[in-house]
């Protein structure tokens, strides 16, 4: 019997249509059995055997993972980035690969501004003062009074910077092909953004160009008092340096959702500045359910494209 596997740490497979269709053809469905994020050594033994179509999240598909899905012909993702697939493996196996980038465009947006908000606002700073006894208001920083910059100008890069015009911030915009930018937003060169903004927030793919794009130079550079956002790839950031940098006082501080290594548990986890969320950018209800619905239907095209054409029989 041909199998799918789930590798999501959580997923509403009862109310989902095209699983569910799948399962009463004869499907056998697999789901993540640790309600995490798997590890490679953990991926790879769910995939060996006669799992032909994968609905795959953040876990390692590497060389040797893919190498041994003898009978895998689809991968569909929950989300956008591909970062943790071996893409060259991918092409050598013939596998073919869909993402739902449309998705999660507003869940991650809205994230961003949440964490611009919270740090320029100390609000989780004052939270955790308020449920430990001390009573004081903390003063921040208006966002309407800020220059934001914005470095990466893809589909979630323009949502922020619409939500950010509507907060009256002066917009910065930056991206390695050249853009198209619309009313008050200000295209800029990578320097010039380092340089000029209050706010820095990420939103780019991670592959070797981006990797450590944020060095402790670039961090250096930005502007005193300025604070760094991250919902993009944690590996996009040069940590040691952030965390020196903040504990220097030559940055405001930061909002990071994402993180080279996951689950966190460095340095940055003791700075009251620092707000940091565990990869969450496209969890919201809504968001979640549309990239499940999507990632199953694209899940369901490939296995029946002419080339694939896989069954229950497998």
């Amino acid at each position: 019997m041909a199998k799918i596997l789930v590798s999501s740490a959580s997923f509403d497979l009862e109310n989902n249509a095209a699983l569910m269709s799948l399962k009463k053809s004869g499907f056998e469905i697999l789901m993540n059995p640790y309600s995490r994020v798997l590890s490679e050594d953990e991926v790879l033994a769910l995939v060996q055997d006669g799992v032909v179509g994968m609905i795959a999240d953040l876990e390692p598909l590497t060389r040797r993972v893919l190498a041994a899905s003898k009978c895998l012909k689809v991968i569909s993702r929950l989300g956008t980035g591909l970062d943790n697939i071996d893409l060259n493996a991918i092409e050598e196996y013939q596998i073919q690969t869909y993402t739902t980038p449309e998705a999660p465009v507003q869940a991650v947006a809205e994230l961003t501004l949440a964490l611009i908000l919270s740090v320029l606002r100390r609000v989780t700073e004052a939270d955790r003062d308020l449920k430990s006894g001390r009573w004081k208001p903390l003063m921040g920083r208006l966002l309407s009074h800020r220059n934001v910059g914005v470095i990466g100008y893809g589909r979630i890069g323009k949502r922020v910077a619409e939500l950010l015009r509507a907060f009256g911030a002066k917009v910065l915009v930056t991206d390695k092909q050249p853009v198209d930018t619309e009313g008050e937003i200000e295209y800029c060169s990578f320097e010039e953004i380092i340089s000029n903004s209050d706010v820095l927030t990420l939103h780019v793919p991670y592959d070797s160009s981006t990797h450590r794009l944020i060095t402790r130079q670039v961090l250096e550079k930005m502007k005193g008092g300025s604070i760094l956002i991250n919902t993009s790839r944690g590996k996009v950031v040069d940590e040691e340096a952030l965390y020196e940098v903040l504990v220097s006082g030559h940055l405001a501080g930061a909002g990071l959702d994402t993180f080279a290594t996951e689950p966190y548990s460095g340095p940055l986890m003791s700075l009251s500045q620092v707000v940091l969320t565990p990869h969450m950018g496209s969890y919201a209800l809504e968001t979640r359910k549309q990239m499940e619905r999507e990632a199953a239907e694209n899940l369901v095209k490939g296995l029946m494209a002419p080339r694939v054409k896989v069954t229950a029989a497998s």
